[in-house]
């Protein structure tokens, strides 16, 4: 949704010395703004969290933008982003919990709140998973890995991309590795486990099928941070933050729940007849 506008701000940059990851940073500060003006708990306070929070997530689509337009893609910008998502996340998560409590609301909200920060994040990193692993298919993105966990051309590089790297690790690296358990059991292992036949080419369209379908992508599509941040700003705006928390948890699980079982139940069904059908021309 907000690809267009980001766009617009790749161009006004490109002629410029502004660097990918300094927007990445402007990003982070935008976040962490707005949680600070949601602990205001005023509503216009609320309004400026909100329009904050879209500032965010529009520089969030920008800083990718430019560090591809510019050639200014790297390991260190990738783990930048994905920390300073999880610290805005936390903040932001943390100031709503307080203001709800502060203001009489039910005890349960602090709680909605935590469940909130890892709900986002859990599903946010389901979302990266298959995108990263179609974009590969593309051999685009190939800066990110589905894993990453250290290797030792990482050990070689050290400095501080190999920091960053080990604080992503820490913060992510269960959550990788959850998201492969997931997909291994959606597909059985399918696009995995190894081919008995010989036919790599079998193999290979089957993989590229299960992590291509246009369905698929739609639906984890819609746990990105867009529609995250997007059902965020409304209710900021509304003075209804309590209401993000319950779509939060409801909603958008169901999302994430209906797209795991399209993937065990339907998509999974429709790779041997894909395949077979190409094994028949």
């Amino acid at each position: 949704m907000l690809r267009p506008v980001a766009g617009l701000i790749v161009w006004v940059l490109y002629y410029t010395p502004v660097t990918a990851n300094q927007v990445t940073i402007a990003s982070i500060i935008s976040g962490l703004a707005a949680a600070f003006f949601y602990l205001e708990g005023t509503p216009g306070a609320f309004v400026t969290a909100g329009l904050l929070i879209t500032l965010k997530d529009l520089l969030d689509s920008a800083d990718g933008q430019l560090a591809r337009v510019k050639q200014q893609s790297s390991r260190t910008g990738r783990f930048l982003d994905s920390i300073g998502d999880f610290v805005v996340n936390a903040a932001v998560f943390s100031a709503i919990g307080w203001v709800l409590f502060q203001s009489g609301s039910s005890l349960w909200m602090p709680l909605l709140a935590v469940s909130g920060l890892l709900g986002i994040t859990l599903r946010v990193s389901y979302h990266v998973f298959y995108q990263v692993k179609y974009l590969h298919l593309q051999d685009e993105y190939l800066n990110n890995r589905s894993s990453e966990e250290i290797q030792a051309e990482d050990l070689k590089k050290g400095g501080i991309e190999l920091t960053l790297q080990r604080i992503f690790i820490f913060i992510y690296g269960w959550q990788d590795r959850l998201m492969a358990k997931i997909d291994n059991w959606c597909s059985g292992s399918r696009p995995g486990k190894s081919d008995k036949s010989g036919d790599d080419r079998r193999l290979d369209s089957i993989i590229h099928n299960w992590y291509s379908d246009k369905t698929s992508l739609r639906i984890s599509g819609l746990l990105g941070f867009g529609t995250e941040y997007f059902l965020l700003m409304v209710c900021s705006v509304l003075y209804r933050i309590d209401v993000y928390l319950y779509l939060n948890l409801f909603l958008m699980n169901s999302i994430l729940i209906i797209s795991i079982l399209y993937k065990r139940y339907v998509l999974i069904k429709k790779l041997p007849a894909i395949t077979g059908r190409q094994g028949e021309e």
